[in-house]
């Protein structure tokens, strides 16, 4: 009696006497066969226009539809069909490599598929059940309060109100960004005002540093946050004994004893900067303290600022374009 062959993989069935000689080389076959069946992987093109391709299942040799992992590839033209023969059980992952905004349909010579989308190059797990190709989703969310869950429409476990753009995990009407404590019984939320000015939407975006101990964030105006030491007043620097260039919130012991100098102001100020000069050795009425303006105006003159008082103490405040800097104490 001829050897048949079986219905899914068609291994090489032998009866008992046949094909003597030969044996080992027929049994190696079929091994082959199911290691394509259990791990094998086979690239299949399906290149070109609108076009049926079937996977072959050739009896007693390796042939590309018994494998486990079929990649399909080729850029395509047309929407593509690929079939398997009917009447073969067989599970597969598909993974849809190939290029071209077109549909790819999985299906069986008679029966039904699933089908790639035109923008879908991703993977399917399918069984044929030996009439249609059946679709058993990958990759399925959880639904337990314990995952995150997105659902089809991007949506967080089916709310509306927190969805994913594709760049950005969007909290939107209000709610609150919740941080729970290790009990679970209490949290700390964040959330959006109920208007914001202008309806124009900002980012703040965090320091890189921890900072250091009793500082506090602030704003550069344009919602780059950092950490900043808060004082009750100037920040004062060592004694100056010569020409230099002051920075706001700051103030200066200068010791004209030797010379005359300049204190020169900031290039670039804003509404509420400050900066304080008192005279160190008081020396201002022999060697005088001259403060320059550096482009701003002070007390509204655009030109520099002579100390010549012994023992003078000021600060200026600067507060537009059109005063400048103005003396807060004299």
């Amino acid at each position: 009696m001829a050897s048949s062959y079986s219905t899914d993989l068609k291994l090489e069935l032998m009866v008992t006497g046949e094909n003597a000689g030969t044996w080992g080389d027929i049994t190696n076959t079929n091994l082959n066969i199911l290691q394509q069946a259990i791990g094998g992987y086979q690239e299949v093109s399906i290149a070109g226009g609108a076009q049926t391709t079937a996977l072959v299942f050739s009896n007693g040799v390796i042939s590309n539809g018994k494998n486990a992992v079929i990649k399909l590839t080729g850029a395509i033209t047309g929407n593509q069909i690929v079939t398997i023969p009917d009447g073969i059980e067989k599970t597969y992952i598909i993974y849809n490599g190939t290029t071209g905004a077109f549909t790819v349909q999985i299906k069986t010579v008679s029966g039904t598929g699933p089908t790639f989308a035109t923008t879908d190059k991703g993977f399917k797990s399918v069984f044929s059940d030996a009439t249609n190709i059946v679709d058993v989703p990958l990759g399925v969310p959880g639904g337990s309060n314990t995952q995150v869950q997105f659902n089809n429409s991007g949506s967080f476990g089916g709310s509306a109100n927190l969805v994913w753009d594709g760049t950005n995990l969007v909290l939107d009407t209000e709610g609150a960004l919740r941080l729970g404590d290790n009990t679970g019984s209490a949290y700390v939320g964040l959330k959006a005002p109920a208007t914001i000015t202008s309806d124009t939407a900002y980012t703040l975006v965090l320091p890189v540093a921890t900072g250091t101990a009793n500082q506090v964030i602030q704003t550069d105006g344009s919602g780059n946050l950092s950490f900043a030491t808060v004082s009750g007043g100037a920040a004062w620097q060592a004694v100056k004994t010569s020409g230099f260039t002051a920075v706001a919130k700051q103030g200066y012991f200068c010791d004209t004893t030797s010379s005359a100098f300049t204190a020169t102001l900031p290039a670039s100020a804003t509404i509420g900067d400050f900066i304080t000069f008192i005279d160190y050795a008081g020396t201002f009425d022999t060697n005088n303290l001259t403060i320059g303006r550096n482009g701003h105006k002070i007390q509204g003159d655009a030109s520099d600022l002579t100390v010549s008082v012994e023992r003078a103490g000021l600060t200026l405040v600067y507060v537009d374009a059109t005063q400048g800097w103005l003396l807060e104490t004299k």
